[in-house]
């Protein structure tokens, strides 16, 4: 079955149809690549770049980064030869098919039944190949909730910020940053609280896209840190100098992810028969609960799934 919590911190972006990309992505530390078919690549290339990919994701080498492939949208003539001719030659070591601009759920039921078709065919697992779905216009934000349930695949929902600035008209060039004459507040924060709602509400990850000015780094941690600020799993990164900054942004800090498991530690001994079942406790100067259970639970997730060790470990208190 999908794997709906594997890490996404980094999410590399790799033409299709650039064999030395994708070489040189299997060697950089990205928590998932994706093989994109779509935009980055031209019309003309996209046949050869499906045969490119297959090769790509058979040879290996990707360690336990999570293989990803971009195909194109329904609207298009491609998306069916996309994914048959991806799916059929490598479905055994991909993990996702990410479909873009995605508007409404029967766009994924209809991926999903391609898929199974082509599982059931091949002697696949049925099911294993997870769906990211990418929202990138106002009819797909609109159906966001309908989307994240529509198929048990469906793994993650991507901001698609390029496509989606263009579709509502959003006065502004630069992918990302605020618009023109928008002073006060986020112009992004709603569609963003938007995906993240549906993406929580449904055990799905959310994803924020990509940040265009690649040679600026610290305007990438900037925009990154908006999104990871209010709960995004990881970003998109266009460029390998993007890479180490999203892993640091959707990375807890040391000291956090300490406090968090520290916090489990504490919580699970002294709710138990030997640390006196009780239900509230104070753990230096904090009083810990059920519901700092529940807090502390996502940043050790986050900490574990990035590889984090702790620098400190809690003990029990001696009798």
């Amino acid at each position: 079955m999908v794997d709906q919590q594997r890490p996404r911190r980094s999410c590399l972006a790799v033409p299709g149809s650039s064999q030395k990309m994708i070489d040189k992505a299997r060697t950089l530390p990205a928590d998932q690549v994706f093989l994109d078919l779509e935009d980055a690549c031209a019309p003309l290339a996209k046949p050869d770049a499906r045969k490119t990919i297959v090769a790509s994701l058979n040879e290996g080498g990707w360690g336990d980064k999570a293989r990803v492939v971009r195909v194109n949208d329904w609207t298009t003539e491609w998306t069916y030869r996309d994914v048959t001719e991806v799916v059929e030659g490598a479905g055994a070591n991909l993990d996702c098919i990410m479909l873009p601009k995605v508007q409404t759920p029967e766009q994924i039921v209809a991926l999903d039944f391609l898929i199974t078709q082509i599982e059931k065919t091949m002697g696949y697992e049925v099911g294993k190949i997870g769906i990211e779905a990418q929202i990138e216009n106002a009819l797909g934000l609109n159906n966001v909730n309908a989307i994240a349930t529509a198929s048990p695949r469906v793994e993650t929902i991507i901001f698609g910020p390029a496509d989606f600035m263009a579709s509502i008209n959003m006065k502004s060039l630069v992918v990302g940053e605020q618009p023109p004459g928008y002073d006060v507040g986020d112009a992004y924060h709603y569609i963003l609280m938007r995906i993240l709602m549906a993406a929580r509400a449904h055990d799905k990850q959310a994803i924020d896209g990509p940040y265009l000015q690649i040679r600026d780094v610290d305007g990438y941690k900037r925009v990154a840190g908006r999104s990871a600020a209010l709960g995004f799993d990881g970003k998109w990164v266009l460029h390998p100098g993007q890479i180490d900054a999203a892993n640091e942004v959707f990375s807890p800090k040391q000291d956090d992810y300490d406090h968090a498991e520290n916090i489990l530690d504490a919580y699970s001994y002294f709710t138990s028969e030997a640390g006196g079942k009780r239900g509230a406790v104070m753990l230096g100067d904090e009083m810990i609960d059920e519901a700092s259970r529940k807090m502390a639970l996502v940043i050790s997730g986050k900490g574990r799934a990035a590889g984090m060790s702790r620098s400190n470990i809690w003990t029990p208190p001696e009798d």
